[in-house]
């Protein structure tokens, strides 16, 4: 019971804070209206936060070592509920940038503890299950979270979807403050010798597959709501729609991922590629006919929300042990590649159109597996 009570709390945070992230991705068209920018200018939504926490991340987390762990979720989250406040009344799209930019210095802080603690909940071949149950809160955002915010934003503005994320952060707040025990500092020594893990090439190897499965998913992902808007002509509530089917199949797509990586890591990893790839083939045939997306998206959400689970394992394992540093390093490469996958989408929006916008997510994908047939002809002695 407590164990589990201690993994909501850590889930319910990770929602809120997932919501600020990723809840603009169905507002994009909106923004890009509003402020007369370009789709692949107003991605900046998204690529200048994730940006941020890709290189901030294993700094923010080291710096920050010293202090209580549960004060300093709480004070993430507090930020996040500021910055969304500031959002509504900027009226400058690069000042909107900007104000988002300050929260992401804490999503890596927030991630890093909320994992490793986590893992420490569980028990011995249990962490994909503890792991899971953390990123359900992720895929519950995607779920409830982003299009919630499209809906907001398409009944009364853009400005409402950032009034409701600081609401949804307000809410984590409470639930960390009221249902999360004290949590020990961890020591300088256990610190200081997890910088050594940064010379294994093992880790490298796998951060490499992890990025590139997670380019694949935001390239496509992060334009989704443009796709759905401009190929498959929905408007902005069947838009939302979409996006709540999407996030809700991601639900038990997440639970397949954490029970099968615990059982097959390897064959998982694999399956994971290969379905994705079938998925966005699907989405590029089909996108333009209503009842066959309608159904093809449940599909993708299905497949999708498990990459984040995915990832983390393979990268996780590299290491025997579990630190804060090293999940602040999936934290970082996650985000990286979000920031490569929306930039990567926006610019083949921009030079082939949204419908082909699928193929920059199929080429990441295709060297994912390339990467990991060279990891296995190679370095068989690593460990996914």
């Amino acid at each position: 019971m407590e164990k589990n009570r201690i993994l909501i709390a850590l889930a319910v945070g990770v929602f809120g804070i997932t919501t600020t992230e990723f809840g603009v991705i169905g507002i994009l068209p909106d923004l890009a209206a509003y402020f007369n920018v370009t789709i692949d200018t107003a991605g900046l939504m998204l690529s200048a936060f994730a940006i941020v926490v890709a290189f901030s991340g294993p700094f923010m987390v080291q710096w920050l070592s010293s202090y209580n762990r549960k004060n300093l979720m709480i004070f993430s989250l507090v930020i996040f509920v500021v910055s969304n406040l500031l959002s509504v009344i900027s009226e400058h799209f690069y000042v909107l940038v900007f104000v988002r930019m300050v929260p992401a210095f804490f999503h890596p802080v927030y991630w890093s503890i909320a994992l490793s603690i986590a893992a420490r909940q569980s028990t011995h071949g249990d962490s994909s299950k503890s792991v899971s149950m953390v990123f359900s809160g992720l895929t519950i955002a995607t779920v409830l979270g982003v299009p919630m915010a499209t809906y907001i934003s398409d009944l009364f503005g853009w400005q409402a979807s950032f009034l409701l994320s600081a609401l949804i952060n307000l809410v984590s707040v409470l639930g960390l403050w009221f249902f999360m025990p004290p949590i020990e500092t961890e020591k300088k020594v256990a610190q200081k010798r997890d910088l050594g893990i940064l010379k294994n090439n093992v880790l490298w190897v796998n951060f490499l597959i992890t990025f590139l499965i997670i380019t694949a998913m935001y390239s496509t992902y992060a334009y989704m709501a443009e796709f759905l808007g401009s190929v498959s002509k929905m408007d902005g509530t069947d838009i939302s729609l979409m996006l709540l089917v999407f996030g809700a199949m991601g639900i038990y797509g997440n639970r397949l991922a954490g029970k099968y990586m615990g059982k097959y890591p390897k064959k998982a990893t694999v399956l994971f590629i290969v379905l994705l790839i079938s998925v966005h083939l699907l989405v590029y045939w089909f996108g333009m006919y209503y009842w066959l997306i309608v159904l093809i998206t449940a599909i993708w959400g299905l497949i999708h929300t498990g990459g984040f689970v995915i990832g983390n394992l393979n990268l996780t394992s590299s290491i025997s042990g579990t630190s804060e540093l090293i999940n602040s390093l999936f934290t970082s490469c996650g985000n990286l590649a979000v920031t490569i996958g929306t930039l990567l989408g926006g610019f083949w929006i921009a030079s082939y159109g949204v419908h082909n916008v699928i193929w920059s997510s199929i080429v990441c994908l295709l060297m994912c597996l390339f990467t990991i047939f060279m990891k296995v002809k190679f370095v068989k002695e690593m460990r996914v």
